[in-house]
């Protein structure tokens, strides 16, 4: 890898001694001037791989990919009226760099609705609301630099979802950032429809239906990055109501480590991910991770010697080497039909996205009986009400005792800013809680635009099903009898995973303590 990235340096060098120019193998988003970068068009910039770094004494500095770059250094002397100079700089780096500072400087979506307010907002939300017009619409249309200004700012700040909510005399955009909605904006309530139909248009939902429920998917590309978005529509009292959630592809699928299992967790899920049979199950509520603890399980186990199938509703990433089914009610197509069909194709290993009915407990269960590891999702508050969902659900505890491996707990806390941590001694007790004598929270700061936290991470609770709980299961103890003597048998609860987190720096105890609070009552002593 060091011998190509040597002779890539070694040929630029080449390249910028023979045009006589300066050669930069990498520049720094905070080294680009913003008031330059107003004045050249992103397209002009994107189109001609180059870019305005700064004035340095009446000369304005300019990186360029290559040889063609520099023929366009006369019109941005013109442009600035002032000397230019080029600076030779990677292709690629080039291009991250443009996409990464552009979408600094873009107008914010605050910005751009102040700017519609000066306009006649009637004639706005009238052309608007024609769906032959939206069609034709240039991306210059106000309502359409809103919405784009929305998804280019839920981006940069790491939003999981937009929420576009009107009310009787108003509308108001929400952000969730880290599993907590903040408000955003509220645009002009005469906007509304147009706003919504601008979602529909790019989802491809029929925006002419406004009195049932849609479903859509967007995919755009934000700062060179591809986002995809799921579209939900339902109409409310005040009008149709939308909730965008964003997946940035970027990210991709992470590993087991990656997602917060720890050295414990990880051995103990690999071992179960090495049996041939059985079902593994990961619980918790809507929004807890529960997805991408499955997906980094299947990245463990996806292997050529494996087949490996899915279904799914939706389909959040793509996989190589799997294949991966859709959920479709409408031609009643649902997970229960689905996994039928899958156990015609001789899979060794199932993933069903979640256990909604008996049904698909019953065709997932006889499939891991059969020879088969199946994975899923269930929702309950921990790992030991999984077994009593089940049961509740109709199974047999004889057949769940047969088949379940492991049952997996979660939910997602934030993480302490790393930039602006600090530490703090706790003054206040809980009941039934033993806190460190250390604890850490974040000040806020530019960095995690002054929340104090920056992403997520998940707190977990493993329970292995070893013969001493199979026989509690047939002899239908309860969920309290089970986690009990998963606890005696070293599992660690939610609760004390989250506390030994907290006590590393790596989230708050106010956080952990809120997304436990199902389990607990906490009251400051």
């Amino acid at each position: 890898m060091s011998n190509g990235t040597d002779s890539v340096s070694d040929q630029l060098l080449a390249v910028a001694g023979q045009l006589g120019i300066e050669c930069q193998l990498e520049i720094q988003a905070d080294e680009v001037d913003s008031g330059l970068l107003n004045r050249l068009p992103l397209t002009f910039a994107r189109t001609n791989s180059i870019l305005p770094l700064q004035e340095v004494d009446g000369v304005v500095r300019v990186a360029v990919s290559s040889a063609a770059g520099m023929l366009q250094l006369d019109e941005l002397r013109l442009l600035f009226g002032k000397q230019t100079e080029a600076v030779l700089v990677p292709a690629p780096h080039l291009a991250d760099v443009i996409n990464q500072v552009y979408a600094g400087v873009s107008g914010t979506a605050s910005e751009v609705l102040q700017e519609l307010q000066g306009d006649d907002l009637s004639t706005v939300a009238t052309e608007l609301n024609n769906p032959t017009d939206l069609l034709d619409l240039s991306d210059e249309a106000p309502v359409i630099r809103l919405l784009n200004s929305i998804l280019s700012e839920a981006v940069k700040e790491r939003v999981s979802d937009v929420h576009i909510e009107p009310y009787e005399r108003d509308l108001l955009v929400r952000f969730r950032i880290d599993g907590i909605l903040y408000e955003k904006l509220s645009p002009p309530k005469i906007i509304q429809d147009a706003l919504v139909s601008r979602v529909k248009i790019m989802a491809g939902l029929n925006i002419a239906e406004k009195r049932l429920p849609q479903d859509g998917r967007i995919r755009v590309r934000v700062a060179g990055r591809d986002v995809d978005i799921r579209v939900s529509i339902i109409p409310t009292y005040y009008g149709e109501r939308a909730v965008l959630r964003l997946l940035d592809k970027k990210k991709g699928i992470l590993s087991l480590s990656d997602i917060g299992l720890g050295e414990y967790g990880v051995r103990t899920l690999e071992r179960m991910l090495n049996r041939t049979s059985g079902i593994i199950l990961v619980t918790g509520p809507t929004g807890s991770g529960k997805s991408t603890t499955l997906y980094a399980a299947l990245n463990r186990v996806n292997t050529s010697e494996k087949n490996i199938i899915t279904i799914e509703d939706p389909i959040e990433y793509q996989i190589r080497g799997i294949g991966q089914i859709q959920v479709n009610p409408k031609i009643d197509l649902t997970f229960a039909g689905g996994l039928r069909s899958i156990l015609r194709q001789d899979p060794d290993i199932i993933m069903v996205g979640e256990i909604r009915d008996a049904e698909t407990a019953e065709i997932a269960i006889q499939a891991s009986l059969t020879g088969h590891l199946v994975l899923s999702t269930l929702h309950t508050n921990d790992a030991a009400t999984a077994v009593t969902r089940l049961v509740d659900m109709g199974i047999e505890p004889f057949m769940i005792a047969s088949s379940l491996s492991a049952v997996v707990a979660q939910r997602l806390v934030r993480v302490i800013c790393p930039h602006c941590r600090e530490e703090y001694r706790p003054v206040e007790r809980y009941a039934g809680v033993v806190l460190p004598e250390k604890l850490y929270r974040g000040r806020g700061c530019d960095a995690c635009f002054g929340l104090g936290t920056l992403g997520r991470t998940a707190i977990y609770e493993i329970m292995p099903v070893d013969q001493e709980l199979c026989s509690m299961i047939i002899r239908r103890s309860h969920a309290g009898e089970i986690k009990e003597y998963a606890v005696a048998h070293g599992m660690k609860t939610l609760r004390d995973d989250g506390i030994a987190r907290a006590a590393a720096g790596i989230t708050t105890i106010e956080e952990v303590l809120r997304v436990t609070q199902d389990d607990y009552a906490d009251v400051p002593l």
